[in-house]
């Protein structure tokens, strides 16, 4: 059973991973395509938030956003493969920051094409962060490994 669960996990963290080292490749020195397609998308979540809630967000360099996102995928990936909560957090970390920023299917109308492909895509990513959020929860319930103490044997006299 550990082996199935060693191979699932591989498998989960196969998808964080793969993208992580392709934008990593593409990064180059402005942060590469994910940076040119992220920067529009940041600037129209950064006015929701202010108009929504009021608070400013601050303005930072899309690449470091882009490198900041490479490295929670790959570290958490790799962490999240071998079993550790903590990996399992920088991914749920980075699904919760990036999900609504990506996939804004709600600034597009209903019947366009583009609403389905990004609500699409907005739901598996929910999808992911449901399995980690999951994965947290089975890791927090099972009790840890308590080593088996020996019982003194008694001397009689």
């Amino acid at each position: 059973m550990a082996f199935v669960s060693f191979v699932g996990r591989v498998l989960f963290a196969s998808i964080f991973l793969l993208s992580a080292w392709q934008e990593f490749n593409e990064f180059g020195v402005d942060g590469g395509p994910a940076a040119k397609s992220l920067e529009p998308k940041f600037h129209i979540f950064s006015k929701h938030v202010l108009s929504h809630t009021g608070v400013q967000v601050p303005d930072v360099e899309i690449k470091y956003l882009v490198a900041a996102a490479i490295a929670l995928k790959g570290i958490g990936g790799l962490l999240f493969i071998f079993g550790s909560s903590f990996g399992a957090y920088l991914l749920l970390l980075h699904q919760a920051l990036a999900t609504p920023i990506l996939y804004d299917f709600y600034n597009y109308d209903a019947d366009k094409k583009e609403f389905g492909q990004i609500f699409i895509k907005f739901t598996q990513s929910l999808a992911l962060l449901g399995a980690l959020l999951f994965f947290i929860g089975m890791k927090n319930s099972m009790p840890r490994r308590q080593l088996k103490r020996k019982v003194p044997k008694t001397k009689t006299g």
